[in-house]
């Protein structure tokens, strides 16, 4: 019993002590992300912004590092958050910018998005590490080109951007949560929530199970 319990108790630090990035996302079907992926990687090599391996074609709703003891009981947050959501077309036209230092991909149909980002914004506290490690939850979600531009990148670019087209749709019909653990390079998918639009009455159900 000794020994099964010191066993138990270091895998308890471990969990409380091991930190993680976490990213919520909205994720296009395979075919838009190579679109995107395709017009990003265009915009880079002709305004010289280095390539950035890491960045993917996906909307981020929210971004937090957390000890991995919380894992669990974001998780189930999330799942009832996604539980009491319908699916929703998402729409991009266009291009936009952030003056003068930001271009990206305009997406038209932006209050579904909000709605859903209204209803992860209390998870706040759950989400916060420390006072120096507090969540980012987005308010616009966009698909960015190039963000920090140098003045002529921006100013060039957006002399040709602010007249091209682009047009896409897709449902959104479920949210994933990524996970990058330290000393990890790559984030992993730790769960994907699927948009029910059940109940209220039967989500908080889901609390007493």
């Amino acid at each position: 019993m000794g020994r099964e319990s010191s066993t138990m108790q270091s895998i308890f630090i471990q969990r409380a002590t091991k930190k993680s990035e976490y990213v919520v996302i909205l994720n296009p079907p395979e075919e838009l992300r190579r679109k995107i992926a395709v017009a990003r990687d265009s915009f880079r090599k002709k305004y010289q912004i280095p390539n950035n391996p890491l960045a993917k074609p996906y909307l981020t709703l929210a971004r937090f590092s957390q000890v991995e003891f919380m894992e669990e009981r974001i998780m189930n947050r999330l799942k009832l958050i996604a539980m009491a959501h319908r699916p929703f077309l998402v729409e991009l036209r266009d291009f936009g910018s952030y003056p003068a230092h930001t271009i990206f991909i305009n997406v038209a149909t932006r209050q579904p998005i909000k709605d859903l980002i209204r209803v992860i914004k209390p998870l706040q506290k759950l989400l916060t590490l420390d006072s120096e490690h507090k969540p980012y939850v987005v308010d616009e979600p966009v698909f960015t080109l190039g963000r920090r531009l140098k003045p002529w990148q921006f100013n060039q670019a957006w002399a040709e951007y602010s007249s091209r087209h682009f047009t896409a749709r897709f449902v959104a019909d479920s949210f994933l949560l990524l996970k990058k653990a330290e000393g990890e390079k790559s984030y992993m998918v730790a769960g994907r929530y699927d948009f029910q639009n059940l109940p209220i009455a039967t989500v908080q159900g889901e609390l007493f199970l």
